[in-house]
């Protein structure tokens, strides 16, 4: 219960989509209920790539204008790209998200895709366009300032005039292009998989969220290290860590995945990471802890589907062994509008 997500025994009522009451009892049902996860950074349309065969560097595959995912999102059509798209937000919300934030190519278009997709779930979403692209989103993507010349600068002031958030990929495969983020003032940082003591300091100075993507980053080569990135130094300086998925072309946008992989190769205690699968919400001005008044954005796992009911440590069973098969009404979220 709460930010701190303390264990224990009670009754949830819920009104309107809202938790109106939370009452102590002695006895419980075989539930959890389990706050509900932001995946902080998502290339959902990428899904129509998913698992190709591709080697390379990370420019290569991803990098605009070129990369291999940017060939493939242009030669699919617009309805395979929504399909594409609405199938890996099922995915999301079955397992037990409830928002996320993406970063999406193709200009206008490609954003009043995805709005498209999200038509049926309806989960809180936060749409960082290019291209133009932002315009009818939420925010502006950058996605590196290594791709772009003088005119970043005015492509930042106009978003920024029109009241959108920015967001930075940054310290990807190397920590070069850190700085020059750092310099636009942005309201997120994705990566950070290389940044330097100075730029940790500065990101925690600033208070800007930094997304971490570990998974992708292991599966693009760009670490094959637990120092990178360097997680531990940036919760020691006070930087606010989020976690996201990254690229569906690599990996499922599987946040309970994400968590396991933390805590095994990072060795990030539970509470932590819990925090970092939820905080993303305050993008959309949500907080999903169980609180009386906030948002019902929670899942209920049915622990009679699973030996999850013989755990000695409830947050460590939730970050390292759920998943959909003891979820409890996965896709409400799907119909919650």
């Amino acid at each position: 219960m709460g930010d701190d997500f303390d264990e224990r025994n009670v009754r949830i009522v819920v009104a309107d989509g809202v938790i109106t009451h939370i009452e102590e009892i002695d006895r419980v049902p075989d539930q959890w209920i389990v706050p509900g996860f932001f995946n902080a950074h998502t290339h959902l349309g990428d899904t129509v790539a998913m698992d190709v065969d591709a080697a390379g560097s990370i420019g290569d595959l991803v990098a605009p204008p070129d990369g291999l995912k940017h060939r493939i999102l242009r030669a699919s059509s617009p309805r395979l790209c929504v399909e594409a798209m609405a199938a890996s937000i099922r995915t999301m919300a079955q397992t037990g998200t409830w928002g996320f934030a993406d970063f999406r190519e193709g200009g206008i278009p490609g954003v009043e895709y995805l709005q498209q997709a999200n038509t049926d779930c309806s989960l809180d979403a936060v749409i960082f366009g290019r291209d133009g692209g932002e315009s009818v989103g939420a925010g502006l993507g950058v996605s590196s300032s290594r791709h772009y010349g003088e005119e970043l600068t005015k492509i930042i002031e106009r978003a920024r005039a029109d009241g959108k958030q920015i967001a930075f990929h940054a310290g990807e495969k190397d920590s070069r292009d850190v700085d020059a983020a750092l310099a636009f003032d942005p309201d997120m940082l994705v990566h950070c998989t290389h940044v330097t003591p100075a730029q940790i300091r500065r990101i925690a100075d600033a208070g800007i969220p930094v997304v971490i993507c570990p998974r992708s980053n292991w599966r693009l080569g760009v670490t094959s290290s637990n120092q990178n990135p360097p997680v531990h130094a940036m919760l020691e300086a006070g930087v606010e860590l989020w976690l996201g998925t990254d690229n569906v072309m690599f990996v499922q946008p599987d946040m309970a995945a994400e968590m396991a992989f933390c805590h095994y190769v990072y060795h990030i205690d539970a509470p932590t990471i819990l925090k970092m699968a939820t905080g993303g919400a305050q993008i959309v001005d949500r907080n999903y802890s169980l609180i009386k008044d906030h948002d019902a954005r929670f899942t209920r796992y049915n622990m009679a589907r699973s030996n999850a009911g013989f755990s000695k440590n409830i947050l460590n069973t939730i970050i390292t062994r759920l998943n959909s098969i003891s979820m409890e009404g996965s896709l409400l979220n799907c119909y919650l509008k």
